[in-house]
C-alpha cells in the first residue's frame, strides 16, 4: 500500500470545522490502496475541543506529532483571559466593543506572526519531518490549510526530498474574508502574498474545495487546480430514533460571527412574527454554537429573543443528531468578495440530513449550483427579505399541513468516501 503524509494541524480531540476534512479522508484512503501517515500538533490551540471524533481516527495509523509553540497564552494575558480561555474562531467576539488591547493583538497577529499564528512550528517540523521522511519515505504528501503555516512546512520538505506534494486549501489565504481585517502594513501584505506565491508555484498540485475559489486561486498563479469539495460521513447519520423537532424549528450550526449576522432575516422574522399570530407560538430559531455580541443585540432590536434559543458547542455526533430533527436548517454565507465560493463543510452535512435548506447568500454560487442540482432548499440574496418571508412562509404552511417531507435529490457524490477516492486518483496521477 501507497504510503500518504498528511500535514495537518487539526486532529483529534480538536473539533470544529478544519478537523473533519482530513479526518473523514483518512477514515477512506485505504479504500484505494493509500496509508495514510497523520503529521499534526502537540499542545495546540483549538478553539474547540471534541473527544467524540477520536472514534473516527482509523485503527493501527500512524500519528507523528510535534510540539508547537503559539503565542496564545501572551495574547489572553495580554487581553485579560484566563490561560484554559478558548480563543474564539474569526473575529468572534462575545463583548460588545472590542477592548483596545484586543485590536493591538489583531495588529501584532497580522503583522509579525506570519503567515499565523502557528510559524514558529514550521522550522522545527520540516527538520523533524526530513529526518523521519529520510528514514520511512512515503510516496506523497499533502498540506491541509488553513493555517498556512502547514503548506510553508511542507515547502521545506520539498526542497530537500523531492516528494509529490498536494497543497490543499481548505479556505483562501489572501482572499479571506477577514484579511483585510488584519490591519496589515504594505510589507506583511507583501510577504502575506510572497508566501502565498511560493506554495503555489512549488507544490506539484493545488486542490480546493469550490470553483470560484478555483478561479481564485489560478488568478494568484496556480496552475490547473483541482476541485474536490467537502462532503458527509454517511456513518455519522442516525438511523434509528429520529423523530422531528414538534417545533417550527429554524437551526443554525457553527459560530455566528458578526460578518454573518443575517440582519434581513431576522427582520423578516420579526415581520412574520406579526402577520401570522399561530408563527409566535410554533417558531423557534435554534443556534448553535458561539455567537457574536451582535447577533445578540440584532435579535434584541428586533423583539424577538423569546422564539430563539441558544445552545453552547455539542459534541459532532450530537450535532448530527440536531440537524435531522430540525424542521429546517440555516445557512449563512458571509457577505464578503469570495461569498461566491465558499462551501463549508456544514453544507454537505446539512445535505445529508435530508431537511431543507434555507441559505442566506448569493443566488448565483458554488452553494446555489449544487443546491439547485440536488432540490435541498433555496439560496435566498443577502437583502431580499420578502423572498426570505416567502420562502419561511412556504415552509410553515406545509409544516402545519402535512409536516415538512425529507429532500430527496441525489447527493451520493458529495459523500466523503467517494471524495477520498477521487484524492486518491489525483495521487495516482502524480505518481505517474
Amino acid at each position: 500500500m501507497k504510503k500518504l503524509l498528511i500535514i495537518t494541524y487539526y486532529w483529534p480531540p480538536a473539533g470544529g470545522a478544519g478537523v473533519y476534512r482530513w479526518l473523514k479522508f483518512s477514515k477512506y484512503l485505504r479504500n484505494s490502496g493509500w496509508e495514510p501517515v497523520i503529521f499534526t500538533s502537540e499542545g495546540g490551540e483549538y478553539s474547540v475541543v471534541d473527544t467524540s471524533l477520536l472514534a473516527d481516527v482509523p485503527e493501527n495509523i500512524t500519528i507523528l506529532k510535534y510540539h508547537v509553540w503559539e503565542p496564545y497564552n501572551i495574547y489572553k494575558k495580554f487581553i485579560g483571559q484566563k490561560k484554559e480561555d478558548k480563543i474564539n474562531v474569526g473575529f468572534l467576539s462575545e463583548n460588545k466593543k472590542k477592548k483596545f488591547s484586543e485590536k493591538v493583538s489583531i495588529w501584532i497577529r497580522g503583522n509579525f506572526f506570519i503567515p499565523d499564528a502557528r510559524t514558529f512550528w514550521i522550522k522545527p517540523s520540516a527538520k523533524y519531518l526530513i529526518k523521519y521522511l529520510t528514514e520511512n519515505p512515503v510516496d506523497a504528501m499533502v498540506s491541509t490549510g488553513p493555517p498556512h503555516s502547514t503548506h510553508l512546512i511542507a515547502n521545506r520538505i520539498k526542497k530537500k526530498i523531492n516528494i509529490p506534494w498536494i497543497a490543499d486549501f481548505r479556505d483562501p489565504w489572501t482572499y479571506i474574508d477577514f484579511y483585510d481585517e488584519l490591519m496589515l502594513t504594505k510589507i506583511a501584505d507583501w510577504w502575506h502574498h510572497k508566501l502565498e506565491q511560493r506554495v503555489l508555484n512549488n507544490a506539484d498540485k493545488v486542490v480546493t474545495i469550490s470553483w470560484d475559489c478555483a478561479r481564485d486561486l489560478e488568478e494568484l498563479g496556480a496552475k490547473n487546480v483541482a476541485v474536490i469539495t467537502n462532503g458527509f460521513d454517511e456513518e455519522d447519520l442516525i438511523s434509528e430514533g429520529i423523530k422531528q423537532d414538534k417545533k417550527f424549528s429554524i437551526t443554525h450550526i457553527g459560530s455566528l460571527v458578526k460578518s454573518r449576522n443575517p440582519i434581513t432575516f431576522w427582520k423578516a422574522i420579526q415581520e412574520l412574527l406579526s402577520e401570522n399570530p399561530s408563527l409566535k407560538n410554533d417558531l423557534e430559531i435554534k443556534l448553535i454554537g458561539k455567537v457574536d455580541y451582535s447577533v445578540n443585540e440584532t435579535i434584541d432590536n428586533y423583539d424577538i429573543r423569546s422564539n430563539v434559543s441558544f445552545v453552547n458547542h455539542k459534541p459532532h455526533d450530537v450535532v448530527m443528531k440536531e440537524m435531522q430533527q430540525s424542521q429546517v436548517l440555516l445557512l449563512l454565507i458571509n457577505n464578503s468578495q469570495n461569498a461566491k465560493g465558499i462551501l463549508p463543510g456544514k453544507f454537505f452535512e446539512y445535505l445529508s440530513a435530508r431537511r431543507p435548506i434555507l441559505c442566506i447568500g448569493l443566488t448565483e454560487s458554488d452553494i446555489s449550483r449544487i443546491l439547485n442540482e440536488t432540490n435541498a432548499g433555496k439560496a435566498i440574496a443577502f437583502e431580499d427579505k420578502e423572498g426570505l418571508k416567502k420562502y419561511i412562509l412556504s415552509l410553515y404552511e406545509e409544516y402545519k399541513s402535512k409536516g415538512i417531507q425529507k429532500t430527496s435529490g441525489s447527493i451520493n457524490k458529495y459523500s466523503r468516501k467517494e471524495l477520498a477516492g477521487q484524492f486518491c486518483e489525483l495521487l495516482n496521477l502524480l505518481q505517474g
